[in-house]
């Protein structure tokens, strides 16, 4: 029993560290590649509109009702603590520097990180990819590159819009069912914003989107069996993405913290 479990645990472990080369060996890769950035343009471009643009509509939703369940939780908090006054910088604290970051990183790991695993592992199944090497068309080059690329400069602007929208959906339940006034909100949220916050936010979220991307690369270029193993990789794709996302802001909290 005890030698099947460490049996076990030792292949985990192997499988693990093995992956994470993998992982580490394509990021490599891709930075490599970075000196076709101006003959991958149009790639690059394209996956900033699939990725941040056609990601606005679902951000913004999510984001509104993130704003205004912080604005609920938040009241909730302070009842009898402190007064509502300093519940927008409460609110506006909490979206910037967690909130807003986290949940946007999410979403896009399920919309782009799935999408991308979903459609290089379809690639791969059908052998699109072996037809590109054959062509000495290098995939991480004209595949992964500008995915990756895209991620880390799109998911910022998009928690840039999301935060945005967040504080706004606070303010419309603070002002319509807490009989918080437009100034008494934004003049809390000013005294109390730090743009330290702001940067650590966006910060971590080039993290996320890069590590978002990447996950969903390495798994397409390694998907088999399939339709099967396709919709395996989307699943794969989603959960890694949002675990390491989660992980990753504690990391970074505690960096950019200390």
């Amino acid at each position: 029993m005890i030698a099947k479990l460490l049996q076990k645990l030792g292949r985990t472990t192997l499988n693990f560290f093995q992956e994470f080369g993998q992982v580490s060996g394509l990021l490599f890769k891709i930075i490599k590649s970075f000196t076709w950035i101006p003959r991958s343009r149009k790639l690059i471009l394209h996956q900033m509109e699939h990725i941040g643009v056609n990601s606005i509509p679902l951000v913004l939703i999510i984001a509104v009702f993130t704003g205004a369940v912080a604005a609920w939780q938040a009241a909730y908090q302070l009842k009898g603590i402190a007064p509502l006054s300093f519940l927008g910088a409460a609110t506006s604290r909490a979206i910037i520097t967690e909130l807003g970051p986290v949940l946007t990183g999410i979403v896009i790991a399920g919309r782009v990180g799935a999408s991308i695993a979903a459609e290089l592992g379809t690639m791969k199944v059908t052998e699109q990819i072996d037809a590109l090497e054959t062509m000495a068309v290098s995939p991480v080059r004209y595949l992964a590159m500008p995915r990756f690329l895209a991620s880390i400069i799109m998911l910022p602007i998009l928690v840039v819009f999301a935060n945005s929208i967040a504080v706004f959906g606070a303010y419309l339940v603070s002002n319509y069912f807490l009989g918080i006034s437009f100034a008494v909100y934004f003049n809390s949220v000013k005294r109390f914003f730090e743009f330290s916050d702001f940067i650590s936010g966006i910060v971590k979220t080039i993290f996320f989107g890069g590590v978002t991307s990447l996950l969903g690369c390495h798994i397409g270029f390694r998907t088999q069996g399939g339709a099967e193993g396709v919709g395996l990789a989307t699943i794969r794709s989603f959960v890694l993405s949002a675990a390491l996302i989660l992980i990753l802001d504690y990391i970074l909290w505690m960096l950019l913290l200390s």
